[in-house]
């Protein structure tokens, strides 16, 4: 297992790496539309479609995008997103289940659909305002990613969301929201092209790391929800897609309520 889950990262990185930084435009949003479409796929499976419907539904994503990367106001879909991502973690968090209303299957795929949607226009739009922005923006769920696994485990103490996701501890969030704070005094000191520079120039201090925090929680949220989704639909993973790593939502949980935010902070 670790030496499969080793080569697909290889794998990965040697597509991903100069498609970030090298790659010409429409290179960067076709290779990371074709990872959303896949993500589509999954998140139709889990809300319940099978076969043909759930292709579908990852074809038409990958036509919508096509289209609304032309006539989409970015700023309108990374809001809608954002309020869909309200709507959900408010709805199936706190009890931990997906309401009636949102586990049917047409909603859950629209919602996805949309938040898809606005996680692929963010990425283009980061990249588009230079490669230290959208690194720097992913690095962020990096970095709380690892602290929130090395403090949980390192401490451990309450749990988090247990009948969602066991293995997350209230330890690991504040290790997380540490680690993120003190990486963007870092960027903010010495990176001026990357989002927490740009955050302290628009917000100043305090609101930088109220918006570090605040990108932190729906980072957390946005892969407790994933859990939950899997949980609903009785699987481990979103797919079997990248070996060794599961599908690409179990990748990309923590960014894509995380994306959109983050640029509608962005004066």
């Amino acid at each position: 297992m670790l030496r499969t889950r080793i080569l697909t990262a290889l794998a990965l990185l040697a597509l991903l790496l100069p498609t970030l930084f090298v790659a010409p435009r429409w290179v960067f949003a076709l290779v990371f539309g074709a990872f959303c479409a896949a993500g589509m796929w999954e998140w139709a499976r889990l809300a319940g479609l099978r076969g043909l419907a759930a292709i579908g539904c990852a074809a038409l994503w990958s036509a919508l995008a096509a289209l609304l990367s032309v006539v989409a106001a970015p700023d309108a879909v990374f809001g809608a997103a954002l309020l869909a991502w309200l709507l959900l973690l408010a709805a199936s968090l706190p009890r931990a289940a997906l309401p009636a209303v949102l586990a049917r299957p047409a909603v859950l795929v629209a919602l996805g659909a949309l938040v898809l949607l606005a996680g692929w226009l963010a990425l283009l739009r980061a990249r588009a305002a230079g490669s230290g922005l959208l690194l720097s923006v992913l690095a962020l769920a990096w970095v709380a990613d690892v602290a929130a696994y090395f403090g949980g485990r390192a401490i451990g103490g309450a749990k988090l969301a247990p009948r969602i996701s066991p293995g997350k501890t209230w330890a690991g969030v504040y290790s997380a929201a540490a680690a993120v704070l003190l990486y963007g005094v870092v960027c903010a000191r010495w990176l001026p092209a990357t989002l927490p520079a740009r955050l302290l120039r628009d917000w100043g201090v305090l609101g930088t790391g109220a918006a570090l925090i605040a990108l932190l929680a729906l980072s957390v949220c946005g892969d407790l929800f994933e859990s939950l989704l899997k949980r609903h639909a009785g699987v481990k993973d979103s797919s079997a897609l990248l070996p060794g790593h599961g599908g690409v939502l179990d990748r990309v949980d923590a960014l894509l309520p995380l994306m959109p935010a983050a640029m509608l902070l962005l004066r």
